[in-house]
């Protein structure tokens, strides 16, 4: 097994030298991870696909580590050069060879292609996630272009003319680097942000017979600005009446090359690269649209409901962002705790430092959890004919997912890095740059506010009925899983208990300032119950299926359903939770 060293290591002739934390085989070297795929996928499949995983486990610690290093080293940031020598408008963004490098990988390694080529039908979604759960740690947020890539393949496929697609859905899913093309999505203007309704770029048409507008407007936020195309949201002004209309309702979706057949840009102008808190490889720019020549995708005034199948991918990979940012943050902090010495102990002896890493280690797994389970009902929507039931539930839960997932994953992002004390701190160790990469997971493709209002606009559109849904998808999980080990019943009783809390909550004569006001508190307590659920169904197949981690599994249910979220009690930990804990973090064999 290949382990790679990515912190230097200090040479002294002279006094104490602390021993670096090492990253192994970051698939093998993962059981939670396994046994998640073990339950979510056939054997024969998993088996067919494991030594991919293996594979590629170790080369995200190797040379797409040392990628995702080269574009984090200032001098290697995207820069902008809007002129050449001769006062020619040029608007040129460099990024460093190891943003171009990472670009090939996805390529060859199929990153986007594993979902559409669909050779596992409806668990290719689960295998093309597993690889990205591998990938982006390391590969300095080059998942974000890979990510609306993923939409605007997926909106091409449902929404898109068979020219539209002859013309790009080949290049968007290829694995071969030199004909695969990456999508941008600009939707965020000055006026709106996440109130798209108040978009001010409008499109013209120019040619009905080849479906051509011109769309002319401000883009404030474009991730991923070297894209080859890109999808975007402009109001349509109608051919005959030469009227635009206002609000949401207003807006047509649209495909459009970044460049023209010669190389210059498609009208576009780029004012500045924005200077961000965190994925500083990643250009971001402001765009000055004036007569950028597009394509129409869906119908006129069908541009929201058109991103929604953008909206589910990507959120699910903020979601995943997230989890795998604390899951590479963890791995660092366990392997310090073997080998830092603190007042005459390890720190994976130490009681406090064990209850604190175990505490992340039950976000990392609830995260892990809910971020595949949503994988799941993605894979299954775009497999699966009769998959209405799905479809409606996976619209819930992406918000929820977001929501919860990246607000609890940062917050114990930073508590790893707080776990190496001062040393956490320091910019090579790593940890630093996964919290403020994955930071803007909480904030793009919206805001745990946005998100939580759009929990309540599912809600009052389906009148109620996805909250039945979704205590029935619960309530069927816990309630067989109960069936496999008494050790779960308790946990059962307190996602029944859970359950009927939030019940109780939503049926409850509110304001609309009252409703609105704990939309927040709704969304989480949506998403720490579903993450309950899916621990339970994980320990009862570990148990019946005699896995290793099964033991650890069982206390993880328990520790999330019976002591910690479900109640805001202070409840004394003792010695048995100590211990308990150890195994959580360390294994079952684990001593204190």
């Amino acid at each position: 097994m290949s382990i790679r060293k990515p912190f230097p290591t200090a040479t002294s002739d002279t006094g104490f030298l602390q021993e670096p934390p090492q990253l192994k085989n970051q698939y093998e070297d993962d059981l939670v991870f396994k046994n998640v795929l073990k339950r979510l996928i056939p054997p024969t499949i998993l088996s067919e696909i494991e030594p991919d995983l293996s594979q590629f486990g170790d080369r995200v610690t190797n040379d797409i580590l040392a990628m995702g290093d080269d574009v984090n080293v200032p001098s290697n940031y995207p820069r902008l050069t809007q002129y050449d020598a001769w006062c020619r408008r040029i608007d040129h963004i460099s990024v460093s060879q190891g943003w171009k490098e990472l670009n090939d990988v996805a390529a060859e390694e199929g990153l986007v292609a594993i979902a559409y080529e669909r050779k596992y039908n409806e668990f290719s979604r689960i295998y093309q996630f597993a690889k990205q759960y591998l990938y982006m740690p390391s590969a300095a947020m080059y998942s974000c272009p890979l990510s609306m890539t993923d939409g605007a393949a997926r909106v091409i496929e449902l929404n898109g003319t068979e020219e539209i697609k002859n013309k790009y859905y080949s290049k968007l899913i290829s694995r071969d680097p030199r004909k695969f093309w990456t999508s941008g999505q600009w939707m965020t203007e000055r006026p709106g942000g996440s109130d798209i309704g108040q978009s001010e770029t409008q499109a013209e048409l120019l040619d009905e017979g080849t479906n051509t507008w011109s769309i002319s407007g401000f883009k404030w936020f474009s991730s991923a600005t070297t894209a080859d195309l890109t999808m975007l949201l402009a109001r349509t002004i109608d051919p005959k009446e030469g009227t635009v209309r206002t609000g949401s309702k207003g807006l047509s979706l649209y495909i459009a090359e970044m460049r023209q057949p010669d190389g210059q840009l498609n009208g576009v102008k780029v004012h500045r690269l924005k200077d961000k808190y965190g994925t500083k490889g990643l250009p971001t720019a402001e765009l000055q649209l004036s007569g950028m020549k597009a394509n129409m995708i869906g119908n006129t005034g069908r541009g929201v409901p058109g991103i929604a199948s953008i909206l589910n991918i990507t959120r699910i990979y903020a979601c995943l962002g997230v989890v795998c940012s604390l899951r590479r943050s963890l791995v660092i902090a366990k392997d310090f705790a073997y080998k830092r010495h603190a007042f005459n102990n390890t720190l994976d002896k130490t009681p406090l430092h064990i209850t604190t890493l175990a505490q992340l280690e039950l976000v990392f797994r609830a995260g892990v959890q809910i971020s595949f389970y949503c994988i799941e009902l993605l894979g299954r929507t775009e497999c699966i004919q009769e998959s209405q039931h799905d479809a409606a539930i996976l619209r819930f839960l992406t918000p929820i997912a977001k929501a919860y997932v990246c607000k609890i994953g940062i917050n114990a992002c930073s508590e790893a890095m707080e776990a190496l004390g001062g040393q956490g701190y320091m910019e090579e160790i790593g940890i630093g740059r996964q919290l403020r990469d994955a930071q803007v997971n909480t904030i793009w493709e919206g805001t745990t506010n946005v998100l939580s209002m759009d929990v309540l606009r599912v809600i009052q559109e389906t009148k109620g009925k996805c909250l039945l849904t979704f205590r029935n998808m619960v309530k069927e999980k816990v309630d067989r899983a109960a069936q496999a080990s008494p050790l779960l019943v308790e946990a059962v009783k307190s996602v029944h208990i859970a359950l009927h809390n939030i019940d109780t909550f939503v049926n409850s004569n509110k304001t609309r300032i009252e409703i609105e006001s704990n939309a927040r508190q709704l969304t989480f307590a949506l998403g720490r119950t579903l993450a309950g659920a899916l621990l339970i169904e994980q320990a009862a197949f570990d148990i019946t299926n005699k896995n290793e981690g099964a033991e650890e599994d069982i206390i993880v249910a328990n520790r999330w359903c019976c002591v910690r979220d479900f109640t805001q009690e202070l409840i004394p930990i003792n010695a048995d939770l100590v211990a308990d804990e150890a195994k959580i973090v360390f294994g079952s064999n684990a001593k204190i």
